[in-house]
């Protein structure tokens, strides 16, 4: 399961080579929004192809943050990994060099328009006015594959509560992607879920590093209610 001892321990050398991160005791929730990334049945179903069990354990957390920012004022925003044959640029370098071809017309399958793997999965609290965006990439960030930067620029938002899997890889590279375009990005080490250990470790150590304030749930928690 998730932890947070890794990511904390390496603090201090975080903050020694920047500027201490307060993102969450300066948080506005009416200009934050909680991007929970692919939190869909082809990740969450038992048995499914990319199923990651760790990701059905988050869900209460993702759940609890997401009623806390509503009720404060803010925005939940929910991403989709699709496949959509009829993209302007298809993904060639991941479905054609990384995948065995089997493989990739099977994953391309699963995460067809309307595919059962494609929804979200049922446990997630998906309140009326939330935002579901499908991205075709690992990031939510990547100009022509999603819509989420446009949107979020629209409603004002600054800050970004990122939770969702893998945390590794559609997580961390949305999460660095957002930072770049100037989000304050925190990065929710509880609320996020991959495959080992080793994986979730180390991109909580990078990403506290360089692109996000890495915090667990009740931290939120407590600066949203507060």
């Amino acid at each position: 399961m998730q932890r947070y001892e890794l990511a904390a321990a390496f603090q201090p050398r975080n903050l020694a080579t920047r500027g201490p991160l307060h993102l969450l005791e300066q948080i506005d929730p009416k200009t934050t929004a909680h991007l929970v990334i692919d939190m869909q049945n082809g990740f969450m179903r038992p048995g499914a192809m990319l199923e990651v069990p760790d990701a059905r354990a988050v869900v209460p957390q993702i759940n609890a943050i997401s009623g806390a920012l509503r009720a404060a004022g803010g925005m939940v925003a929910f991403t989709r990994f699709a496949w959509r044959p009829d993209e302007a640029r298809l993904w060639d370098a991941f479905y054609r060099r990384f995948l065995h071809p089997d493989r990739a017309a099977r994953q391309q399958e699963a995460f067809a328009p309307d595919a059962p793997d494609l929804q979200l999965w049922d446990g997630l609290d998906v309140a009326e006015g939330d935002l579901v965006v499908d991205k075709t990439r690992y990031s939510a960030f990547i100009t022509g594959t999603c819509d989420l930067h446009d949107i979020l620029q629209a409603r004002g938002i600054r800050t970004l509560i990122i939770s969702g899997t893998m945390t590794n890889c559609c997580c961390e590279s949305s999460a660095r992607d957002a930072m770049q375009y100037g989000y304050d990005v925190v990065f929710v080490s509880d609320a996020n879920a991959t495959l080992t250990a080793l994986e979730q470790d180390t991109t909580l150590m990078n990403l506290a590093l360089l692109f996000a304030e890495v915090a667990p749930t009740d931290a939120v928690l407590q600066a949203l209610q507060g």
